[in-house]
């Protein structure tokens, strides 16, 4: 009994574009993760300072804890 021959696979996308493709996803283009500037956790990309999620929530928790403390003082 033989195998019955297998169809050569249909090219939807053309070999340029898809070469194009891997060029720009190559990992030296990727850019590298950012590093918190206190615990040195990877951060994420959107923040404008360097702080991991859990430093960033340390700091606005200190921040309120100042601003209560505030009107007292005065």
């Amino acid at each position: 009994m033989r195998r019955k021959a297998q169809a050569k696979p249909e090219i939807v996308v053309p070999p340029e574009i898809l070469e194009q493709a891997k060029r720009a996803f190559s990992p030296d283009r990727l850019k590298k993760p950012q590093i918190c500037s206190v615990c040195g956790a990877e951060t994420s990309t959107v923040a404008s300072e360097p702080l991991c999620w859990v430093c960033r929530r340390l700091k606005i928790s200190a921040w309120r804890e100042i601003e209560q403390q505030m009107p007292a003082q005065e």
